[in-house]
Formats: structure tokens, C-alpha cells, sequence
């Protein structure tokens, strides 16, 4: 037992000398493999693109107003019944064209032509009066020459005349007045244009000034436009806007809504009561192809200035204070800008800085924030 004991005890030994000459032989090997591990770090550079970078330069910029409104025929016309009565002949309707003065349906003419007929059977009885009156003076008259009646008589015989003769002229006038009340049983359009309503039918009793139907002239559209009071004070006769109209379709060059230029035509003297809005009306350049009561937005440009200007997208606006990414010495740099008026140059959005100076390269809107300090490579000339 005792023998064994020994031999296990042995045993244990010899294997603890085995350990530690194994660990002191890893660590004897350890400098030599940690010595190639640590490896250079590489510096990122950022290549930029002709698109990703702007300059900042003066540039003419033009102050616009957003406007909105609809479309509406300059020239528009309601056919009302003039006289009341049965209409009959009414055939127009929505979308047909009328020339002016073009019967389009006629009011029932029966009571109208027996007044008429009234009125000049009693024009004719006082015709017949006067002519009585005129022959009684003319008798009269030669009775007071050869002395035969006192003068008086032949006042009251003038007197007569005159009455006569003022209620024959009376009798023609009310013949004028029914013979117009005839003619306005005929409904006719004032202008030249397209049936845009059409308010009662044929067979229906209408009365005095029943709209029949509203015919607008498409050859000469503009746009009713509403400014707030403080925006219209900038806005002129004969400044120039350019508009996007609702189905005007796209243009197939640019891909763009297709724009319509028009021109400041009028303006309202007066605000609206209630909004204190003001009413500002433009002449279509082309008015062609478009119908009343379309949807119109766009800008009437009021003005023209010069700045050092940089598109509204290149000023970044994720700092207490705005700021543009500049390129200085290839690195991102942040510079903090004060902006000003805004205006458009070939349609884009700019906006006038100070901060910076002319000629500074400034990263635009589309590339995105960069870190101060990032190195960029600039694109080649």
C-alpha cells in the first residue's frame, strides 16, 4: 500500500514539470507572434462629383410670390327672360357654340302680340281725337277772325289740341313699349362663345330676369388670383408669373409640368371684406386648350436683386444656426451663415448668404452632412 502510494506521488510530480516547461516555452514564443500584429490605419477620403459642389457667387436673383387661383373667361354672358311667359325652342346646350346675337329659344308670343295689336288700336283712337281736336281749332280760329266767337272759345278749342295730341303721343309710346316686350320674347346671345349652363328647359314658365343660360368666350382666359393684403402691395400691372395649370398635361422634353407665362393684368383697389384678401387678375400668354374654372398655381415675379447667392438646398439647417460644408485645403469645413432673400435663378431655389465670400466652394444639398476635418477629393478639371 505504501508502495503505491509512492508510485502516484511520482507520477503527479512528473507531470507538474511537464506543465510548466510547456507554458515557459508559449511564453518564451508570445513576443515573437505579437510583434507583426498591430497594422497601419488608413485614412478615408471622400471623392466628390462635379454635381456635389457649388459656388458661391453673385448672382441676380428674382423675388417671386406663390400664387393660386382658378380660370375665368374674360368675357362671359347670362341670357335672362326679359318677359315672363312659356319658354319654347330652347336647343342649345352645355358645349355648343353661339355666335352673337344667335336666337337660342323663344318665349310664348301670343299675350305679348295682342297687346301690341291693344296698343295700336288705341293709338289709332287717339289719332282719331286729335284729328277731331285740329279741325274744331282750325273752325274756331276763323270764327274769332270774322268775329263771330270771343277769343276764350278758341282757347278752350286749342286746349283740347294740345290734350289730343298728348294722349295720341302717349298711345304711340305704350305701342314702343309692348312692341319691345314682343321683340324680347326672343332670347338672343349677347356674345360669341360656348353654351357653359343651361338653367330650365323648353316648356317651362319662367319669369322677369330667370337666367336661362351663361355663355362664356374661351378666347381670352385669365387667372382670378388671391393675395394677402401685405403680398399685393409688391405685385404690378404688367409684371410677369409663370403658372402650372390642372391638365395641361407635361412637357415631353423636359419631363416637367408644362408652364404657362401670363401677365399682371389688373388689380383688385379694394380687399375682400372677411379675409382682407386681394384680388389679382392675369392674362394668359396662351389661352388656348384651356376651360373656365381650372386650378392655376405658380409665381408672379415683383422684383430683381443681386447677392452672393447658394442654392437654398446647400444650407444646412441641423445646427442652432445655419451653416454651409465648405472645401478648404481638401477637407470639410463648417462655416455658420446669415441667409437673406430668397429668389429663383433658372427655376431653382436660391438664397443670398453672408458668411462666406465670393468664389467659395461649397458642398451642395444632395450630398449629405460630412464631419469637419473629413478629407474629400475633388473631381478632376
Amino acid at each position: 500500500m505504501k508502495r503505491s502510494v509512492k508510485w502516484a506521488l511520482a507520477g503527479l510530480a512528473a507531470v507538474l514539470v511537464i506543465g510548466v516547461s510547456i507554458r515557459t516555452i508559449g511564453m518564451r514564443k508570445a513576443p515573437s507572434t505579437g510583434a507583426t500584429a498591430p497594422a497601419a490605419i488608413s485614412e478615408t477620403v471622400v471623392q466628390l462629383g462635379s454635381a456635389d459642389l457649388v459656388v458661391a457667387k453673385p448672382r441676380e436673383l428674382t423675388q417671386s410670390l406663390a400664387i393660386s387661383g382658378t380660370l375665368k373667361a374674360v368675357d362671359s354672358a347670362a341670357v335672362k327672360a326679359r318677359v315672363a311667359g312659356e319658354l319654347s325652342g330652347l336647343t342649345v346646350r352645355e358645349g355648343d357654340t353661339v355666335t352673337a346675337g344667335q336666337v337660342i329659344g323663344r318665349i310664348d308670343p301670343t299675350e305679348y302680340e295682342s297687346r301690341v295689336r291693344q296698343a295700336q288700336e288705341q293709338a289709332d283712337s287717339a289719332q282719331a281725337q286729335a284729328d277731331v281736336a285740329q279741325r274744331a281749332f282750325d273752325n274756331n280760329k276763323a270764327l274769332v277772325d270774322q268775329g263771330f266767337i270771343s277769343r276764350t272759345a278758341l282757347d278752350t278749342s286749342q286746349s283740347n289740341l294740345n290734350a289730343a295730341r298728348s294722349t295720341h303721343r302717349a298711345a304711340l309710346a305704350a305701342v314702343e313699349v309692348t312692341r319691345k316686350a314682343l321683340n324680347d320674347t326672343v332670347l338672343k346671345s349677347p356674345i360669341a362663345g360656348q353654351v357653359a349652363q343651361r338653367l330650365v328647359q323648353s316648356g317651362e314658365r319662367v319669369s322677369i330676369d330667370t337666367r336661362v343660360i351663361e355663355v362664356v368666350d374661351l378666347s381670352k382666359i385669365e387667372v382670378e388670383a388671391t393675395l394677402s393684403a401685405a403680398d399685393s402691395v409688391a405685385v404690378r400691372v404688367g409684371q410677369r408669373a409663370t403658372l402650372q395649370i390642372e391638365g395641361s398635361g407635361v412637357d415631353a422634353a423636359t419631363g416637367a409640368d408644362r408652364t404657362v407665362t401670363a401677365t399682371v393684368a389688373r388689380v383688385n383697389p379694394s380687399a375682400q371684406a372677411g379675409s382682407r384678401s386681394v384680388l389679382v387678375y392675369l392674362r394668359l400668354d396662351r389661352s388656348a386648350g384651356f376651360r373656365q374654372g381650372l386650378f392655376a398655381q405658380g409665381r408672379i415675379d415683383v422684383g430683381r436683386n443681386t447677392a452672393l447667392a447658394l442654392p437654398l438646398s446647400a444650407v444646412r439647417i441641423d445646427k442652432p444656426a445655419p451653416y454651409v460644408q465648405v472645401v478648404t485645403d481638401n477637407r470639410i469645413a463648417h462655416r455658420a451663415v446669415e441667409t437673406g432673400q430668397r429668389g429663383n435663378v433658372d427655376g431653382q431655389t436660391m438664397v443670398a448668404v453672408t458668411g462666406i465670400t465670393d468664389g467659395t466652394l461649397v458642398v451642395a444639398g444632395t450630398l449629405g452632412p460630412l464631419r469637419e476635418g473629413t478629407a474629400v477629393r475633388l473631381p478632376t478639371p
